[in-house]
């Protein structure tokens, strides 16, 4: 099958888990045969090609629209973004017409609209995630309020929609009024083959970033919806138990100042450390080192980060939210708890350290449900199935529509003999 897959980031452009899963499921696609096309943003550096062929997966990277336009009037700099991509992705269609536009979120909804039209193709779209559902059910501001009506029209526009995970349908469904038999579940999940790392990188690590105490570790945005304010309250009493603990984020965000003025004010001093942002290499090694991964977020569609983790062998702490919850199971895949919650967490992180036989058992059933449950060769299949059933739909609604207007202009001698509505 011929695919375009429409994001606004794609490595080496990388934000969070949206990019790492358009790019491992693009990649997965091209491995089992079919035709990808990514058409995304060029990440504006040097050394970064427009057109390549990367793993079997066409990637056409468009340089941003002038004039530059601050992240801060956001709304202006996706109506930007989202001209750039539709040039490089309607001049394909001179040698080469996809089966299916594939949308993933709403920052490509009014591209991945003039797509449909101009190739004649459906679109389906895989919501990562909802402007309420960060929100907490709320629409705070006119930015907030647009995103969410963009969403809305792009689950209208695409033939199908794609979640993440079961909460995240349900969530998807019942926000924008779709049937539920238009919206299909296809899970994240992790390469194991390629999230690995060596001894000697995972020692780096932990020399790098541990003391002689346990190594606890955050890895995602930082926005107030992943929690990390909720693990930096939990980090005295661990310190308390633990006098050597080491706690590392990696990654950035829009609370990265307001986060680190928190450790600061808890004089937490080195048991916190910010990375910012790291490469998959060193990630990867930092999960290998880690006696304890921790995903403390209040919303969380799907939680790529933690079957990441999970490839690594690091065990699990997470919050029983959303996508999260799904895949921990407590006690069994990891330890749960409520979100939030400062004090359970410190709890659940004292036990996975003080127990290595609890953390080990952990770590062996989280990663044998990876390879169950959570391939990409699965995952990309399951995508084009959906596909399938997209295309298929497109086409009876097409000859549908072409049958009644056939009904309503029936004439003979200039005579209107039927008009069938």
């Amino acid at each position: 099958m011929r695919v375009l897959h429409l994001s606004w980031e794609y490595p080496p452009l990388v934000y969070g888990g949206l990019g790492r899963h358009v790019h491992t499921l693009a990649e997965a696609q091209a491995a089992a045969g079919h035709d990808v096309v990514v058409v995304t943003q060029h990440p504006g550096t040097s050394g970064v090609a427009l057109d390549e062929r990367v793993n079997g997966v066409r990637v056409l990277r468009a340089p941003h629209d002038p004039p530059v336009i601050e992240m801060s009037d956001f709304l202006a700099w996706v109506v930007s973004l989202e001209h750039a991509l539709v040039r490089p992705a309607l001049a394909l269609g001179r040698s080469w017409v996809p089966e299916v536009v594939h949308a993933h979120d709403w920052v490509v909804a009014h591209a991945a609209a003039t797509l449909r039209q101009a190739f004649g193709v459906p679109v389906v779209a895989t919501m990562h995630a909802t402007e309420a559902g960060r929100h907490q059910g709320w629409l705070p501001s006119d930015l907030s309020r647009s995103i969410h009506t963009t969403e809305w029209w792009l689950t209208f526009e695409a033939r199908r929609v794609i979640t993440c995970s079961a909460s995240m349908r349900d969530e998807v469904t019942r926000l924008f009024e779709l049937p539920p038999a238009k919206v299909d579940l296809v899970a994240n999940g992790v390469d194991l083959a390629r999230w690995r790392t060596t001894r000697r990188a995972t020692d780096a690590a932990r020399e790098e970033y541990a003391s002689a105490g346990p190594l606890v570790l955050f890895s995602g945005r930082l926005e107030y919806e992943k929690g990390v304010h909720t693990l930096i309250d939990a980090m005295p009493a661990l310190r308390k138990r633990f006098p050597d603990i080491r706690l590392v984020v990696v990654g950035k965000g829009g609370m990265a100042d307001e986060l680190q003025a928190q450790a600061t004010r808890k004089r937490l001093g080195k048991s916190v450390r910010f990375t910012g942002f790291l490469a998959e290499p060193e990630l990867a090694a930092l999960y290998a080192a880690a006696d304890v991964a921790v995903v403390p977020s209040s919303y969380e569609p799907s939680g790529l980060v933690a079957l990441e983790a999970a490839a690594l062998g690091a065990p699990l702490v997470v919050a029983s939210t959303g996508g999260l919850a799904e895949f921990v199971e407590d006690r069994m895949t990891g330890l749960l708890f409520p979100a939030s919650d400062h004090v359970a967490l410190a709890d659940a992180v004292t036990e996975v350290l003080s127990d290595d036989v609890l953390a080990r058992r952990l770590s062996r059933a989280a990663k044998r449900r990876l390879a169950r449950d959570h391939s990409w060769s699965t995952i990309a299949a399951q995508a084009v199935d959906v596909y399938g059933r997209g295309v298929e739909e497109e086409r009876a609604l097409v000859a549908s529509q072409a049958a009644r207007a056939e009904l309503r202009m029936v004439v003979r001698d200039g005579n209107l003999l039927r008009d069938t509505p």
